[in-house]
């Protein structure tokens, strides 16, 4: 994996619920590429993680949504998990937050029901992504292109689908996340 990403501030926003191995995996590779990474929550102090059945770790929170200024980071990482992008998508901040990214161009990988967030963002118009299947039909809804496969990559935006997924995810999170800011496309890309 490419380890140019030194220094690169990278915002993983989560809330209770989110699939601990899709913040841990990914997380590890930034981490491991020079990244500097910070978990946001609308958490305070701890935020939990779903481990596949049943309630996981805990993981201690950088910052709250309320206290996070998009211009301090580089590239947003949305872990999945059914609980997490439920609560992010109802919270303000945190769908400001992630508007901000989207606005920026700044880049952004999601995996599993990690793009909810981003469909509430209005953020999945003219892109194409993949996610877990259950999300086709709101990602469809809201103007985007839903395809099946592992890793799908629209102009800075990487999304996948599941947890077994996560090593196509993270080559191309951190090949879009060293590749900076996109200039954001508004036409449908089919692919």
């Amino acid at each position: 994996m490419p380890n140019n990403l030194n220094n690169l501030r990278v915002a993983i926003l989560v809330a209770n619920g989110f699939e601990q191995v899709e913040l841990e995996k990914p997380k590890k590779a930034l981490d491991e590429a020079g990244a500097k990474t910070f978990i946001i929550s609308i958490e305070k102090d701890k935020v939990k993680a779903w481990n596949v059945s049943d309630w996981g770790d805990k993981f201690h929170v950088d910052l709250q949504i309320a206290e996070a200024n998009v211009s301090l980071y580089d590239a947003l990482l949305l872990p999945g998990g059914v609980m997490n992008p439920d609560y992010l998508r109802v919270d303000s901040k945190a769908v400001a937050f992630v508007k901000s990214f989207l606005e920026s161009g700044k880049p952004i990988a999601a995996i599993c029901h990690g793009p909810w967030t981003l469909v509430e963002a209005d953020g999945v118009k003219g892109k194409t992504l993949t996610s877990w299947p259950s999300l086709r039909t709101d990602i469809q809804n809201a103007g985007g292109t839903w395809v099946d496969q592992e890793v799908v990559t629209d102009n800075g935006l990487v999304t996948s689908r599941k947890p077994a997924d996560i090593p196509a995810f993270n080559r191309k999170m951190l090949e879009e996340f060293a590749e900076g800011t996109h200039a954001r496309e508004t036409s449908i890309k089919h692919g």
